[in-house]
């Protein structure tokens, strides 16, 4: 018997009692709409979560000399912002169950103005650098929304569908990334540098919008609950924590780079606020668009597959990129660098399908079939969502360590990246070893995945 945590007290009428994606009738009658308006509010919220997350990626742009903050500081500053939305992902994951999914939407969603109203206190010359650390630490709220929105829509959809709805929701909370840094190219071009409160002022009502939206169209699912056995389960799990390490490699890459790539463009190759602002969202924005497309090929050609094809091809635009930063080449940089985001991009989209395929491929080779099987993958899969988006999101804060430390040391980025493409490439083998590799003493999640009846369902 596993043990389950107590639901908050049910409240309203926004409470659904029974849910059965994988019920063909049930889906075409009414679960495919329900699910589907949940996941338009969803990536709204979830969007303007990513927005303030990777707010300080924008604030860096707008702190110039009167700030007294070199680079390495800057790095700090949003390498901080980074490693608390990593954690915060953790009881964001859980809180789903335990008070609902569009409860907690609302709260999340209005517990962002608390960063926003802080940094527009705060944003000035002469504010003391542990103040800015506080506030940039503040903004990690908003990188918690990633889970609790990525646990509550796994549980809206059936498994067939599960990598084209999370690819769609969390590209279109990606997509918060490049908004936030169009919109701070907008207040640069226009106020200029020294007015980055019109920007927090902007994301006020947003917020407050995503919130009321939530409250007013969202569901509450009632059978999902906290399952603390599968919780304990998947963290003994090895194939939980193999995929942490890859999806440090995509989304970690994904996220770090966003908030990195502007203050390298500022440090590295000498570009004025308004020309980093002018480049910096086109990679978050490409990535962010082209998740959903990385979970529709996992769909049908297998995640395993996809993901390795990506890391292949991070690491190969690594090298175009390690080659620009050492000749100085601004344009082959930038080539080589939005090509690593449009990589991670869809490679953030196969893992995620990864996912809940491994947990069902291993129900598949423990002899389990039909609703059993699909009921073991849900279990497993929701638990491991957040601890793998936990420490993915821990990939960010090293990008933006490793940058720090290289800046510091030698004023450029290039050690930097020849240490990223290492890390691309045992990307590369563990995922060939453990989900391609086909010899006679195989792991029974890759054979179950290829040899299962109804492979779309069980392919990783």
């Amino acid at each position: 018997m596993t043990a389950t945590e107590p639901r908050a007290p049910r409240t309203g009428d926004r409470w659904i009692e029974t849910w059965d994606p994988e019920d063909e009738a049930f889906w075409r009658e009414t679960g495919e709409r329900t699910a589907r308006r949940n996941l338009v509010y969803s990536v709204f919220s979830e969007h303007i979560g990513f927005s303030i997350w990777t707010l300080w990626s924008v604030m860096v742009l707008f702190m110039g000399p009167q700030y007294g903050i070199d680079p390495a500081g800057k790095f700090f500053l949003i390498a901080t912002a980074t490693f608390v939305g990593a954690l915060a992902r953790v009881p964001y994951t859980f809180a789903v169950a335990r008070f609902g999914g569009r409860n907690w939407t609302v709260f999340s969603a209005l517990l962002l103005l608390a960063p926003t109203v802080a940094a527009l206190v705060v944003m000035e010359p002469g504010t003391s650098y542990g103040t800015f650390l506080l506030v940039a630490a503040l903004t990690g709220v908003g990188g918690g929304n990633f889970a609790s929105s990525m646990t509550n829509i796994n549980a809206f959809f059936p498994l067939r569908l599960k990598g084209w709805a999370l690819g769609l929701n969390a590209g279109g909370g990606n997509i918060g990334v490049p908004v936030v840094q169009l919109a701070g190219l907008l207040v640069i071009g226009t106020a200029g540098a020294a007015h980055p409160r019109v920007l927090l002022a902007a994301y006020l009502p947003l917020i407050v919008i995503a919130a009321a939206l939530a409250w007013l169209r969202m569901d509450n699912l009632a059978p999902v609950r906290n399952d603390s056995g599968a919780v304990r389960e998947s963290l003994r799990d090895g194939h939980t924590w193999i995929m942490s390490f890859l999806y440090i490699g995509t989304f970690g890459s994904f996220i770090g780079y966003s908030f990195a790539f502007g203050l390298v463009l500022q440090t590295q190759f000498g570009r004025t606020p308004l020309q980093a602002a002018s480049l910096t969202f086109l990679g978050p924005l490409l990535g962010s668009l082209i998740r959903p497309v990385g979970g529709r090929l996992a769909d049908r050609f297998g995640g395993a597959r996809i993901t390795l094809g990506t890391f292949v091809g991070m690491a190969a635009a690594t090298g175009v990129v390690v080659l620009a930063s050492v000749q100085e080449s601004l344009p082959v940089f930038l080539t080589g660098f939005v090509a690593l985001f449009v990589l991670s991009g869809l490679g953030n989209g196969s893992t995620y399908k990864m996912i809940p395929g491994i947990f069902q491929a291993k129900a598949v080779a423990r002899g389990m079939t039909g609703e059993a099987a699909a009921a073991y993958g849900r279990r497993l899969s929701g638990a491991s969502m957040g601890i793998i988006g936990a420490v993915g999101a821990l990939g960010g804060l090293g990008i933006n360590l490793v940058f720090r430390e290289a800046f510091l040391s030698s004023g450029s980025g290039t050690a930097a990246f020849v240490t990223f493409l290492g890390f691309y490439a045992v990307c590369c083998l563990v995922t060939w070893a453990v989900y391609l590799r086909r010899p006679a003493t195989a792991g029974a999640v890759p054979r179950a995945a290829e040899n299962g009846a109804k492979p779309q369902l069980t392919s990783v």
